[in-house]
């Protein structure tokens, strides 16, 4: 995870601050916008963000779930950095917006996949040493 100093972002946003945020990754590329942020009820914590990449004009978009750990925020350019080339993420599971996954998805390990996939420990999971992942080292 990329060390920030927490002096130079603000330590909450809201949402719909988030919300059409741009995705670059550290070549500079735009690998899309965050379409919504998922927030998981039972713990209090962003699930997932969902970035929406190709397409044009909203048409033809494919969203992926990025863990919300593998996104660190850049307050100059107003964007998110994923630290991925974009043929990783045109390989990364997806979904299209008709086709958002539900509960049976969740139970079938869907995220996990997605989280593992990105080279992250879920949150829900405890690591080596039985501790959770801490969202706000972010």
């Amino acid at each position: 995870m990329n060390e920030i100093n927490t002096n130079d972002y603000p330590r909450v946003l809201s949402a719909t601050t988030i919300v059409g945020d741009k995705v670059l990754n550290t070549a500079g590329e735009q690998l899309g916008t965050i379409k919504e942020l998922m927030i998981d009820l039972n713990d209090g914590l962003i699930a997932y963000a969902v970035l929406s990449f190709g397409g044009f004009l909203g048409m033809g978009d494919k969203l992926f779930a990025i863990p919300w750990e593998a996104l660190t925020i850049d307050t100059e350019n107003h964007a998110f950095i994923l630290d991925v080339d974009k043929e990783v993420l045109e390989n990364a599971p997806g979904f299209d917006k008709g086709h958002w996954p539900d509960n049976a998805k969740y139970e079938a390990n869907w995220l996990l996949g997605v989280y593992e996939y990105y080279g992250y420990s879920p949150y829900w999971m405890p690591d080596e040493d039985g501790e959770f992942q801490d969202q706000s080292e972010n």
